[in-house]
């Protein structure tokens, strides 16, 4: 009799323990599954007159004419208890005042945490410039007042779109980009063409369906920047990210937005660039890399696995650098140049995470080798770093640059030290999530 009932109890405990581990197990599981969702959304930010373009000192006048529009592109994600929002804006870059201020906006507006929001620009020099300088015309203040308005409307239209997805990335390559860091007949280091320089060639794609299969979205990261046209283009232009979102999004009979983002590109250039003073030469050369990037794109989205489930969350981080003053003049023919001390520098950073995947957001222009360096350490393997994102810090340049000097040394305003202080921070922060 003992038997049976110490047989019993112990039946009864098994059954307790299985149906315990069991709940708990399924709510780990689905706390760590909860179904994705996104809404998109594209709204065109070209100036209606004549404003200051961006990109180069030496151009003064205004703009001429409008080759092809610009545009601001959304993503917004949700799991149901985060919402975040990737941004991508065909302009040159927005000032921390100008980011704060949006992102501030965006929260109050569209109810998505500034910790969640990623406002990028594809840093193309045929844009306008949105930064209000001591004497600002009428006509750019009310472009940047238009501005914050579109983005912040796109975002809230994206948020309010919202349907069950699927999300997944993939990793492609496009060699029409190179190292810009030339070696000088007369000695030292300048812009140029080096072939032998690092050059990080990966097209990172991540593409997000509707439960049907049907595409609604793909992000694009490629380290290039925007200046295949060059100093003397009048003509707006969203440059080579421009024709690749118009490539993608064409491809897919233009039912999706095709949001282009920069990776690590301070020191890399478009292979492709102003070889002669025509505007129509310029114009095919943005097509055709814009095409070259495009078709990678779309190979590459086509095989990407994609998955309903996953988690959202994001961290955020600002660190602060030593800085120093910018020299004058920049170029000086013996490459040999003694750095002052200058105003502290903050440096925005941001991770957010969707399902498996890590945008890692930077505020400036970062050399390549880090952004390499970031992927090469990241505990995961899509882990895409999405310059002039939140802001902008100017030239961020690798420790070992400085001995070397050229373009992107003289002009960053930070002492050595930003390479590491933005790979360390962010892996910690990739690995805080």
């Amino acid at each position: 009799m003992r038997k049976k009932i110490l047989f019993f109890t112990n039946y009864i405990l098994l059954l307790f323990c299985i149906f315990f581990f069991t709940s708990i197990f399924e709510c780990v599981y689905a706390a760590n599954n909860k179904s994705i969702y996104a809404g998109t959304s594209k709204v065109n930010i070209t100036p209606g007159v004549p404003i200051p373009m961006s990109g180069y000192s030496g151009r003064k006048d205004n703009f001429k004419g409008v080759h092809d529009d610009l545009f601001a592109r959304v993503i917004v994600f949700s799991d149901g208890e985060h919402k975040a929002a990737i941004i991508a804006s065909d302009i040159i870059g927005y000032s921390h005042s100008l980011s704060e201020e949006i992102r501030r906006r965006i929260e109050q507006e569209a109810g998505i945490s500034q910790e969640y929001i990623l406002l990028t620009a594809t840093h193309t020099h045929g844009g306008p410039s949105p930064r209000i300088y001591n004497s600002p015309s009428s006509d750019m203040i009310a472009y940047v007042d238009k501005l914050k308005e579109e983005i912040v409307n796109a975002v809230k239209e994206a948020s309010g779109n919202l349907i069950p997805a699927r999300i997944g990335a993939g990793t492609g390559e496009c060699k029409m980009n190179i190292n810009r860091r030339a070696r000088r007949a007369l000695g030292g280091i300048w812009l140029g063409y080096n072939p032998y320089g690092p050059c990080d060639h990966e097209v990172g794609v991540v593409r997000i369906d509707d439960l049907n299969g049907n595409t609604l979205a793909i992000l694009i990261n490629w380290p290039c920047h925007g200046t295949i046209m060059g100093s003397k283009n009048y003509q707006i232009t969203g440059d080579w990210p421009g024709a690749a979102a118009r490539y993608v999004e064409k491809q897919f009979n233009d039912k999706i937005i095709a949001l282009v983002t920069a990776g690590a590109s301070g020191d890399i250039n478009p292979l492709l660039r102003v070889r002669d003073s025509s505007f129509k030469s310029s114009i095919e050369e943005v097509e055709m890399t814009g095409i070259y990037v495009g078709e990678e794109v779309v190979k590459v989205a086509k095989e990407i696995n994609t998955s309903h489930t996953g988690l959202i969350s994001a961290l955020q981080r600002v660190v602060t650098l030593p800085g120093k003053k910018v020299p004058t003049p920049k170029f000086r023919d013996d490459g040999k140049y003694s750095f002052e001390p200058g105003p502290d520098v903050d440096i925005y950073l941001s991770v957010l995470k969707v399902g498996n995947i890590i945008f890692a957001g930077v505020s400036g222009e970062v050399m390549n080798e880090i952004g390499m360096k970031l992927k090469n350490q990241s505990p995961f393997v899509f882990t895409f770093m999405l310059t002039h994102c939140n802001g902008s810090s100017g030239y961020l340049v690798t420790d070992d640059s400085y001995s070397e000097g050229g373009y992107e040394v003289v002009s960053t305003k930070i002492m050595s030290g930003a390479e590491k202080a933005i790979i360390e921070n962010l892996l910690d922060m990739i690995n805080g999530l």
